[in-house]
């Protein structure tokens, strides 16, 4: 068994004296780990680095076997990222998310929106918008995606400022208002998936991180019996003092 794909690092353990096990998402074989021979060399260490992009090619006899992984440097971003908290602790948080899925289940687009998410770090108010929406797409390949379309009492698309933390879908704020302060607030960046990330203001953000860690904890963390990575509240709090110090 063979084949050759790009992938993103997402964590290492050591194997032997000389070795190591690497964690990659691939781009068509989703979450896949393979042994490294030599990947605690000076030469291998920096490119093994997580959130660098690779070209790996996997061997091994048999499909259900660990394997062996070849690696070529493609785009190494792992120093950049670690010049930021914010961008450390969302490399974290990301590939913490990432290990919900199971091994070897191909998610291609969610790979895209990994590729789009590492290269936009270095601006934290589109590292944000861009942190919600994967996490949403996280949701969305486990079977709990929320539907943010239209309102779920009148079918209507217009005014959608809340979400309903039974259902999962949005509410106008006519609708809504009855049962407001028991409504999840939805922030219009969420309202228009078609568009680039943009500047949203800290309070949208902090919606949406809302947003999507009461469905995280509700149906993936909880049921699981583990919490929401820690890695995640530091995350935030990094995109806070990144984005508004003055209010922190």
């Amino acid at each position: 068994m063979e084949w050759t794909d790009n992938a993103v690092v997402l964590g290492v353990r050591k194997h032997g004296e000389t070795s190591v096990i690497a964690e990659l998402m691939t781009r068509k074989r989703g979450r896949h780990l393979g042994l490294v021979q030599g990947g605690r060399s000076r030469t291998m260490r920096p490119v093994l680095q997580p959130g660098n992009s690779v070209r790996a090619t996997w061997r091994a006899r048999l499909d259900e076997h660990l394997g062996t992984y070849r690696i070529e440097a493609d785009r190494l971003r792992a120093a950049e990222l670690m010049e930021t908290a914010h961008a450390t602790f969302a490399l974290q948080t990301i590939a913490c998310h990432l290990r919900l899925l199971p091994e070897r289940d191909g998610h291609e687009g969610l790979y895209e929106t990994l590729e789009v998410v590492l290269e936009s770090l270095e601006l934290p108010q589109v590292a944000g918008e861009l942190l919600v929406r994967f996490e949403l797409a996280i949701l969305e390949e486990l079977g709990f995606g929320l539907d943010l379309a239209r309102c779920a009492a009148t079918g209507g698309t217009a005014n959608l400022v809340y979400v309903s933390p039974k259902s999962g879908r949005a509410v106008s704020a006519e609708a809504g208002a009855p049962w407001a302060d028991k409504m999840l607030r939805l922030p219009p960046f969420l309202l228009n998936t078609g568009r680039a990330a943009s500047a949203a203001p800290l309070e949208d953000l902090q919606a949406g991180f809302a947003l999507s860690g009461y469905f995280l904890h509700r149906d993936v963390y909880g049921p699981r019996t583990t919490d929401v990575p820690s890695e995640r509240a530091s995350l935030i709090r990094s995109l806070e003092r990144a984005i508004s110090p003055e209010r922190i």
